[in-house]
């Protein structure tokens, strides 16, 4: 008998205990460790230590003895309260007695961690630029389990977990980030997934009860960009199971998908209703505002992403809306923390963000009472609309109202700047090279706003005869078809060029201008730049001027930036290295790579929304659509971002061909296509043994303004795309198929 005792006791001994499952999560979350910082520690997956804490799988030696070591340590850092009064999941089993606990709020770290914090008093100045988030691992098509359920009675959150270190860390009002990504299970439970590994019962039982749980007790939002702005407005993301569960379809129908939204007697409009909630004027759709009127300073507003009704595009958020709620909420955490909470599409999303940084309006001085006001903000928009000049108008709009139905506009009526879309024929030196390779800038409209200067909220001032003057923004009309590309300045010093072999920096198209045409601000200080005199013969200009756009290129720089350093492609790398580093890279962090190009697309979608057309059935020309009406729609500025970043690709490309006599034979938007001997931008750009090139030319690396390599072809390949596309004297822009070398369409320069 006693050989069976002996054995019975080896066997206990041969696995360590562990404290259940509800207690495993407190003493995680008390350190402020991560899922993924568990998983990493032990060689597991981040949804195995996730089943651990759900009680559905139990861990196995070799990983159960340090498992139970790491729990051990941390029960000794963070002891049991004496009573919680939260229910115990039922494991089944006894529990040693260091580990008697349910599943309580986490505790302050070694460090001393703040106690839950009341709402924080508004910040004077903008907040600096949060720490960049840690580096996770993978993501995971397996479900992360659920968290601990509260009991009925209870109406707030079961878990507040503590962000791990190197994380934007949330705190005050906002200790659970800006964002939860919901997801329902099969007993119709919802748990909400935030930034951090945070997890969260939501115990609401209708969307309008969910609303006014986010509001009093989730603890979500974030705190204002700008000290005279406004807390964003917490974001709720609905998965299928959490659309069901509040009583939304899964998916729109087809009438709902094309008018965007549920129809006004949906039972769940009505339940808003009915609680005196109120929906803007988009309606409950993909992206949806639900809000009362504002009390004094404080905001009522949620804000609902429904991915499953198409609310992340996938030209802008990738595979986003396939993935599993925890990665979600990290993808448009790490998005949020960076640039902003999303508010819609990315395109909506950039335009708030420039409202967000540069706010209209502020507090003014005390008056006589004590009081204070609201008044104009020197170097915003403003808070009115505003007319713009004939020339800078869409056609279309109330100020050509009197214009005849069917006119068309030309070059002396219409102020047209817009991306190159150039291309020529090779010459036959270039066919005899082996290579054709793409080089593509950078955030190319990102770094023509910074620093551009734009009008602000005064209309503009029609001008006759003007001196020209490039610190004045505005548009002129101007004939710039005496400037001859084979002999400028190129750093103030004559050079002879092929100007043939250049597109013009006047025009979309690359043509030569044929007579006076509207232009903006920056395309006539150019042909300056390049030796010329200027005469415009009339002008609309905005004497009320200022750098709009600084701290919105800053804060989308700096995500950008630091989103690819999370990736392994940082800052001042030479070129070799920055190549390598290039290689693949976002397949190191798929999610981040999502982030990335949700980044690229804030800043394209913003400067597009400046200029917002009409839509709609229901629009008649000559009559307002809806984008009028805020003040920040100005095609001036989107002019002028456009302007600036087609002179910065025609200034790279001419200081090239001045030193090297190399000329690009495709330009489109943001990349150009040279031939070249070998497959490598270094083929390409003449950098030196000291790591530089040409000054003024196209630079390698990260930052807003330098280049990547965009693809690389061969010249056969180009020459068949030529002679395949080629039509009627059309040239197909070999920059558009340079990246995979798929010739999908025909060329419509579409």
């Amino acid at each position: 008998m006693s050989e069976l005792f002996d054995a019975v006791d080896a066997l206990v001994a041969s696995r360590s205990p562990l404290p259940p499952p509800a207690e495993r999560r407190r003493l995680r979350q008390a350190h402020a460790l991560t899922l993924d910082e568990v998983a990493a520690a032990l060689g597991v997956r981040r949804a195995t230590v996730g089943g651990w804490e759900s009680g559905k799988a139990e861990p196995r030696p070799p990983e159960r003895e340090a498992y139970a070591r790491l729990l051990k340590q941390l029960a000794t850092l963070y002891p049991a309260p004496e009573s919680t009064g939260a229910q115990q999941e039922d494991t089944g089993t006894a529990a040693p007695q260091t580990f008697t606990t349910a599943a309580t709020a986490a505790q302050a770290g070694p460090t001393g961690g703040a106690a839950e914090a009341t709402a924080t008093a508004e910040a004077e100045e903008p907040p600096a630029a949060p720490t960049a988030p840690v580096r996770h691992a993978a993501a995971t098509q397996r479900p992360v389990p659920r968290a601990e359920r509260a009991p009925q009675s209870s109406r707030r959150p079961t878990v507040r977990k503590a962000a791990p270190a190197n994380t934007p860390a949330p705190g005050g009002a906002y200790a659970h980030g800006p964002l939860l990504v919901l997801d329902a299970d099969t007993e119709r439970q919802v748990t909400g997934y935030g930034v951090g590994g945070l997890i969260l019962d939501v115990p609401a039982k209708s969307l309008p009860a969910l609303v006014e749980w986010t509001l009093t007790e989730a603890r979500l939002g974030s705190e204002k960009l700008h000290g005279s702005g406004k807390d964003g407005d917490p974001l709720l993301v609905l998965t299928e199971a959490a659309c069901e569960r509040y009583g939304l379809p899964a998916a729109l129908s087809e009438a709902e998908r094309l008018a965007g939204r549920l129809p006004e007697g949906h039972k769940v409009i009505k339940q808003l209703e009915r609680a005196d909630w109120q929906l803007t004027k988009r309606g409950l759709g993909p992206w949806a505002r639900i809000y009362r009127p504002a009390h004094g300073s404080r905001r009522q507003c949620v804000q609902l992403c429904i991915p499953s009704w198409r609310a992340l595009d996938d030209r802008s958020w990738g595979h986003a809306a396939q993935l599993p709620p925890p990665e979600l909420a990290r993808v448009l955490g790490v998005y949020a923390a960076r640039v902003m909470t999303p508010v819609g599409s990315t395109a909506v999303t950039g335009l708030q963000l420039m409202t967000a940084l540069n706010p209209p309006t502020r507090a003014s001085e005390a008056d006589a009472d004590g009081r204070r006001h609201r008044e104009h903000r020197p170097g915003s928009l403003g808070t009115q609309p505003m007319d713009p000049a004939p020339c800078e108008a869409t056609d279309g709009h109330p100020v050509l109202a009197h214009l005849p139905r069917f006119h068309v506009r030309g070059p002396g009526e219409r102020l047209f700047e817009e991306a190159y879309d150039w291309a020529r024929d090779m010459t036959d030196t270039e066919c005899m090279q082996r290579y054709l390779v793409g080089l593509d800038v950078n955030l190319a409209f990102g770094a023509a706003a910074n620093g551009a200067v734009v009008g602000l909220a005064t209309p503009p001032e029609h001008v006759t005869d003007p001196v020209f003057d490039p610190a004045v923004p505005g548009s002129w009309l101007v004939d710039l078809s005496h400037i001859d590309l084979s002999r400028v300045k190129v750093g103030k010093q004559w050079r002879d060029l092929d100007g043939d072999l250049l597109p013009s920096p006047f025009t979309p198209t690359g043509k030569r201008p044929e007579g006076p045409a509207w232009y903006a601000t920056p395309t006539v200080a150019y042909a300056v730049e390049l030796g010329y005199d200027v005469a415009p013969v009339e002008a609309w200009v905005r004497r009320e001027s200022g750098r709009f756009l600084d701290g919105w290129y800053k804060r989308l720089r700096d995500a950008y930036v630091a989103t690819m350093a999370d990736l392994g492609v940082a800052e001042k790398l030479p070129p070799h290295q920055f190549l390598q580093s290039m290689d693949g890279y976002k397949s190191r962090d798929p999610e981040l790579g999502i982030v990335v190009d949700a980044v690229k697309m804030t800043v394209k979608g913003g400067i597009g929304k400046l200029q917002e057309k009409a839509r709609g059935g229901g629009w008649k020309p000559g009559h307002a659509w809806p984008a009028l009406a805020r003040p920040t729609w100005r095609p001036d500025i989107r002019a002028t971002v456009i302007s600036r970043a087609r002179i910065n690709m025609h200034r790279k490309m001419l200081n090239l061909a001045a030193a090297t006599g190399r000329y690009p034979v495709a330009v489109l938007s943001d990349c150009a296509v040279y031939t070249a001997d070998g497959p490598s931008p270094l083929d390409v750009l003449p950098y030196g043994a000291d790591g530089k090139t040409v000054p003024g030319s196209f630079r390698l690396g990260v930052s807003p303004g330098m280049v990547k390599h965009e693809g690389t072809q061969s010249v056969l390949w180009g020459a068949d795309v030529l002679e395949q596309l080629g039509a009627d004297g059309h040239v197909a822009n070999l920059a558009r198929y340079i990246k995979t070398g798929e010739v999908t369409a025909n060329d419509t320069g579409e």
